[in-house]
């Protein structure tokens, strides 16, 4: 049997060390990224903005030009770039803290506008780089660094479902939930993320993907055992599937 070689993906640095907690799926996420970005052929012509988080690293592993944004303005940022420089492929890549807590306002309204930018935003239910506190998108009864009782519905609310939200503004071409906890869900990641772009290129409106994260160190799991949580906890509530799609 022939040996299987690894290939790292064009747009990859080649000299990039991998940062992430062990188990964690915000590498497979910007192996995607960087998959779609060689298959359609646009890194060259490529502006990210990057938000604060566990996400911030995204231009350490992508051979693309990157800003820093302040926490939650990524879409904000990437609203004023792709308003200067239309002819840019432009998005962003967020955690569900910084996208859709500090910085709903930023990127609902860009959605709400129809911004040509493609939206990222990786949900692990919690906030992963400073410490695992509860956060928007946190599950009922989830048990965190800020509410050691698990969430409760009294005082914290129900759990924001993004996917839906976005797909509601009539600005928005595409607005999809997917998963990276087994291949099969990994390859329909990858054709969302795809098609996302695609919107962008094709200056059909504001692409959107929500992806089912596992977080071990967080969560306190084993990987296996992090993805079997995504499985069981997560998709029940957040539900994968493609809930809006303007090219069909």
């Amino acid at each position: 049997m022939a040996t299987q070689v690894f290939k790292i993906p064009d747009s990859f640095n080649k000299d990039f060390k991998y940062t992430f907690c062990p188990g964690c799926d915000h590498g497979v996420a910007i192996r995607l990224v960087g998959e779609v970005m060689d298959e359609l052929g646009f890194r060259e012509n490529t502006i990210a903005a990057t938000a604060i988080g566990c996400s911030v690293t995204l231009y350490d592993f992508l051979n693309i030009d990157a800003i820093e944004s302040p926490h939650g303005r990524a879409l904000a940022v990437a609203t004023g770039v792709k308003r200067a420089n239309p002819d840019k492929t432009v998005f962003t890549y967020s955690g569900d803290g910084d996208f859709a807590s500090i910085g709903i306002g930023e990127s609902l309204h860009a959605a709400l506008r129809g911004e040509k930018i493609t939206a990222i935003c990786i949900n692990n239910t919690t906030y992963g780089m400073t410490g695992g506190q509860c956060g928007p998108t946190t599950l009922v009864n989830q048990v965190t660094t800020t509410s050691p009782h698990g969430r409760n519905l009294d005082y914290y609310g129900y759990p924001i479902k993004l996917a839906e939200h976005f797909a509601l503004c009539d600005g928005v071409a595409f607005s999809a939930r997917v998963s990276l906890d087994s291949v099969a869900n990994i390859r329909k990641a990858k054709q969302a993320i795809k098609k996302a772009f695609q919107v962008q290129l094709e200056g059909k409106g504001f692409g959107f993907v929500e992806i089912l994260s596992s977080c071990p160190t967080n969560w306190r799991m084993l990987p296996e055992k992090a993805h079997d949580r995504v499985r069981n906890e997560m998709m029940p509530v957040f539900v994968p599937g493609i809930y809006k799609d303007l090219t069909i």
